[in-house]
């Protein structure tokens, strides 16, 4: 027996280190984990930041609309109701079926974490056991770390958290959340969050007006949305929560027995009743009835992507989609923005067939404009616009890179101004052959249709004609590197690779990108990229970014007197030639209102053209417009870019400028003017500059000279690790998570427990200022003069009337 003894004792020492071993471990994790608890006050944000829209405003103000608020890559539809303003039915059956022991527990149900440890005795599966605020938790502070993954840490998180909550906020809170917060299904274009889109979706109602059964229906939804594809399935689990709702004394067996017999029809269902509440047939009649719309607006849908794309870029995806609520100020001006959509819709219609035509077949379009002097962009569209139908989402405005044409070469001409050249330089319109380095072939470009005039002119005739055999001279007279480098300076490098067809046009970009590189040509030779956003806000009007605080000039890329000399040679591709004369741009003057522009067009790979474009400036506005294929095909050769895209840019220039009195190009120091001495060109003049003007250093980054620019970063919480008992309730504003103040409204002043130890981490700003037009509130003020009179206690108080939970009343 001596040996058996030993053996007993050896075993029992092994068990205790066992046990020791394991503590240890267990302890480490547990630690490990407790550190990285997120902030559990990040609740008292939950209901602002969840159905906080973010609204965006033209720049008089007018409301553009909202954006779609996300999850991820999903767009969601979810609205916030109180929960007084949910049917107490909706409340019954959620507790009855999801957390018969909500009002008892604190986070933790012991009960329910019993029964899956015995089922983990027997070998099933573990089904079940979380209450309402470990599933609040669990949707919403854990829902980015852990997605919806099971892991033993997520477990011990939940339920950390789950006791902070429940110590923190009253039950009335955590319902309210919890019905906000979860997830309802599949609604087409959204995905349904919260009880008001399943009120919606389901039963085209308000989460107010749900009866007994279309509120017993919808909890039992929420284990797994897809029950709703078998309704029969889902009626002995809807008699199972009406039993539950009787025992549990929410309803009387009266209303259970009414609410079974309701012939209740959930959208997209079909379905036959007999007596006492039997379902004789069942049919899904249409999947997506309980779709709903995605929250869109009509007004100006391609600015507000790039809007909404600008936000994402400055402020992260977070921000502008978990935290919401931004009040976001743009550069659209509707009365530009309608001049734009009024020369789309009239294009496609074929209105202007007077001095234009219709789109050709099977084309769309895009067309922008923009401020010279700031870059703002004030209108634009990005498909062709047919009536009142929503156009298509892509954008071909901002989005689509397309070959820009002939419209690169004022570029290239402004850059031989710059280096020595002027208007009345000679080149020669005859064959050329160059040998291209990154090809290793010959390049033997040809003018349109292999039209040649074998003569030496002016640039400026040649420029007039879009001739390419000029502008490949010009070219070799700048040299690529200059050219390219100014290029870049615009914003439209040209690819790895490119050689001298860069000069014809074989560089892509997008339409407002080419309307800001003209913009140059108008306001003096200043580059600034487009620009949409002049403000952001949050909800309560604090300020997260305002484009009048803007460090960084713009970038200089010509003088103001070679900017002009450029400007004065697209003036003459407008007014130097008519249709009669070989004109290619004429079509685009309005008005007494000077303008200059230059159209491009880029060829098919068979006899056809690709891409149409016209870029033009006035005074005050700069626009470009591109017509084209969407996937990239070929229109037929019997049209070209002056004859659709003049009459376009034509009409949206005359409305946009519509009761503004004509004014004139600002005409730099200088200047004067010479006849151009060609007997194709009688009667025109043309700038040129006193030499003496032209020594600044014209390439310069002027942005350089200026200190870097400050960056927005927002201040998150600390998580809060301590777990000193010590309490007191204090009232917090719940946007700030400081202590309210007196210019806290009163909507926003919540009663918190928190520790006494992180009691001075709440402390408000010493000197709040009231926001613009807000005057203290009165009972705001007592609130909060009365609780700083009463000192902190030195223990938590053994009982909190703020904090008290007690059952909402039967219905």
């Amino acid at each position: 027996m001596t040996w058996f003894v030993r053996f007993l004792k050896f075993l029992s020492s092994l068990v205790i280190a066992a046990l020791i071993a394991g503590a240890g471990i267990a302890a480490t994790y547990t630690t490990k984990w407790a550190r990285e608890l997120p902030d559990y006050r990040q609740l008292d944000t939950l209901s602002r930041n969840l159905g906080a829209e973010t609204k965006v405003f033209a720049r008089d103000n007018t409301f553009l609309g909202s954006l779609i608020p996300k999850i991820g890559e999903m767009n969601i539809s979810r609205t916030i109701v109180s929960l007084d303003e949910i049917s107490p039915f909706m409340v019954g059956s959620l507790i009855s079926n999801e957390d018969r022991h909500f009002f008892e527990h604190y986070g933790l149900d012991p009960n329910g974490i019993a029964r899956q440890f015995q089922r983990l005795a027997k070998g099933e599966d573990v089904q079940g056991g979380s209450t309402l605020t470990n599933q609040l938790v669990k949707n919403t502070l854990l829902l980015g770390e852990y997605k919806m993954a099971r892991t033993p840490d997520r477990k011990f998180k939940e339920w950390m958290l789950s006791m902070q909550v429940e110590r923190s906020f009253t039950k009335d809170e955590i319902l309210q959340d919890y019905l906000n917060a979860i997830y309802w299904g599949d609604g087409g274009p959204v995905e349904l969050y919260g009880v008001y889109s399943a009120a919606q979706a389901y039963f085209k109602t308000t989460p107010k007006r749900l009866t007994l059964a279309q509120s017993v229906y919808l909890t039992t939804l929420i284990p797994s949305a897809r029950r709703y594809f078998d309704y029969k399935r889902v009626r002995p689990m809807m008699k199972a929560v009406l039993n539950h709702m009787v025992e549990d004394k929410w309803i009387t067996q009266a209303q259970a027995d009414a609410a079974w017999r309701e012939k209740l029809q959930p959208a997209g269902w079909q379905v036959t009743y007999g007596a006492h509440g039997k379902v004789l047939s069942a049919k899904l009649v249409n999947p997506k009835g309980k779709e709903l719309k995605a929250v869109t607006t009509n007004r100006a849908p391609h600015f507000m992507g790039q809007v909404e794309s600008e936000l994402v870029k400055r402020f992260g995806r977070d921000k502008v989609y978990g935290s919401g609520g931004l009040r976001v100020y743009t550069t659209l001006s509707p009365k530009v923005q309608n001049a734009v959509e009024t020369a789309s819709r009239e294009a496609y219609y074929g209105y202007m067939t007077s001095q234009g035509q219709a789109l050709p077949p099977g084309t769309t379009m895009a067309a922008v404009m923009l401020d010279p002097y700031t870059a703002e962009v004030l209108g634009m569209v990005g498909q062709k616009l047919r009536g009142n139908d929503p156009p298509s989402d892509w954008n071909n405005a901002a989005q689509g890179q397309r070959q820009v044409g002939s419209t690169i070469k004022p570029l290239l001409y402004t850059t031989a101004l710059e280096n020595g050249a002027t208007q009345l330089t000679r080149e020669y319109d005859g064959p050329i052959r160059i040998w291209d380095r990154g090809s290793q072939k010959y390049y033997e470009p040809q003018d349109y249709e292999g039209k040649m005039s074998y003569r030496n002119m002016t640039i400026r005739e040649g420029l007039d004609k879009s001739l390419n055999l000029v502008a490949i001279r010009v070219a070799q007279f700048v040299g690529l590197e200059k050219f390219f480098a100014k290029l870049k300076l615009l914003d439209i490098p040209p690819n790895d690779g490119t050689s001298y067809a860069a000069a014809l046009g074989a560089v892509e970009t997008t339409p407002v990108k080419l309307a800001a590189a003209y913009a140059p040509f108008a306001n003096g030779g200043l580059y600034r990229p487009p620009r949409y956003i002049t403000r952001v806000t949050d909800a309560r009007g604090q300020v997260l970014y305002d484009a009048a605080n803007e460090t960084k000039l713009p970038t200089r890329v010509w003088s103001p007197q070679v900017a002009y000399l450029g400007l004065d040679m697209i003036r003459g591709v407008v007014n130097d030639l008519d249709d009669t004369q070989g004109g290619l741009a004429s079509r685009a003057k309005f008005g007494e209102w000077p303008i200059g522009g230059k159209t491009g067009t880029t060829n098919g790979v068979t006899n056809g053209n690709k891409d149409f474009w016209m870029v033009a400036t006035t005074p005050i506005y700069t626009g470009a417009v591109w017509v084209g294929k969407q996937q990239g095909g070929e229109m037929s050769s019997r049209y070209y870019s002056g004859w659709v895209n003049g009459p376009i840019m034509r009409r949206m220039m005359e409305v946009a400028h519509a009761g503004i009195a004509p004014t004139k190009f600002a005409e730099p120091a200088g200047i004067y003017y010479v006849p151009a001495g060609e007997a194709s060109l009688p009667n025109v003049t043309v700038a040129m500059v006193d030499r003496s003007f032209l020594a600044h250093n014209s390439t310069q980054d002027i942005s350089s000279e200026l200190p870097q620019k400050p960056q927005y970063r927002e201040t998150p919480f600390e998580a809060s690790t301590s777990n000193d008992p010590d309490t007191v309730v204090v009232s917090l504003d719940r946007t700030t998570g400081k202590i309210a103040t007196e210019f806290t409204p009163p909507s926003d002043i919540v009663r918190r427990r928190v520790s006494i130890e992180e009691l001075p981490g709440y402390a408000p700003d010493q000197n709040p200022a009231p926001l613009k037009n807000e005057q203290a509130d009165p009972s705001a003020v007592k609130l909060v003069r009365s609780q700083a009179a009463t000192p902190a206690p030195t223990a938590a108080p053994s009982a909190d009337p703020a904090s008290s939970d007690h059952p909402p009343q039967q219905p």
